[in-house]
């Protein structure tokens, strides 16, 4: 887990840190469509160290998405095995939080009541709950908004709010599908540096999915590539950026190698 000054707790007071290694084994599906069989996956083999940052990039159809409900238990491989922590994946896990494309918020709820829903759901401790969930929205800096409703924000607030919901229940790994490929690109790189602070203030482990390389560049520890469908690894790459990066740091020279290198990746992939 990365240390960080000040700011939120990992877990609820008291607790010990969550993180949580993800592993993913020979993993292979194939679905039924109206049109046929469909193999999305095919023998896919990675990991997610405890803490770490790791982002699948892949073009449209490669099975990223499928991947993930794969990774949160919604379903079940036809062949191969995810593991969180050395315990197989069999259904949905409360250890697992999820951010979606979109935030998905409750219009009739406010703020605060929209994070609490799975707290809710999950028959939690729902007054501790709370006093974690005001902390987080003062972490992402929407304190203030705890009783607005969401149509009074911004798309990136909104996102953060969807954020901050996948973390109340101090999950140990943290999916994220492509989360803010709806927002416009000034307020996706500024998500961008917000993520990276999130994620190092909280420590978990993050699987995050994503067609844009530099999202993948500038927020990962490792970058995993998938083929176009049936999803298999192509190539797994190191990011040794150091942290904290800042947008300067997508002007880098470094930083433009690792992107031509991942973009020279999807050249040849596209030769073949």
């Amino acid at each position: 887990m990365r240390a960080a000054s000040g700011g939120l707790p990992a877990t609820l007071p008291g607790a010990p840190p969550r993180a949580a290694s993800l592993s993913v084994r020979g993993l292979d599906l194939t679905y039924a469509s109206s049109r046929g069989p469909v193999h999305a996956l095919q023998r896919l083999s990675f990991e997610v160290p405890r803490g770490a940052f790791v982002s699948v990039l892949g073009p449209s159809g490669c099975g990223k998405s499928t991947l993930l409900k794969l990774a949160s238990g919604l379903l079940r491989p036809g062949a191969g095995q995810i593991e969180l922590s050395g315990s197989p994946v069999t259904g949905p896990r409360r250890e697992v939080g999820i951010v979606f494309q979109q935030p998905t918020l409750l219009p009739w709820k406010n703020v605060l009541e929209n994070v609490l829903v799975p707290v809710r759901a999950m028959r939690g401790d729902v007054p501790a709950a709370r006093e974690r969930a005001l902390e987080l929205l003062r972490m992402v800096k929407l304190d203030a908004f705890a009783r607005h409703h969401p149509h009074e924000l911004s798309g990136g607030m909104q996102q953060r709010v969807g954020i901050v919901r996948a973390l109340v229940h101090d999950p140990a790994l943290l999916l994220m599908d492509e989360p803010f490929a709806a927002l416009d690109a000034m307020t996706r790189e500024n998500m961008m540096v917000e993520l990276q602070r999130i994620w190092s203030t909280t420590g978990k482990s993050v699987l995050f999915i994503t067609h844009s390389i530099p999202e993948a560049v500038f927020l990962s520890d490792r970058v995993v590539v998938l083929s176009p469908r049936p999803g298999r690894v192509l190539q797994t790459m190191e990011i040794d950026l150091p942290r904290p990066r800042t947008l300067e740091t997508m002007g880098s020279p470094r930083f433009a190698a690792l992107a031509g290198a991942l973009r020279g990746t999807f050249a040849r992939m596209e030769e073949a």
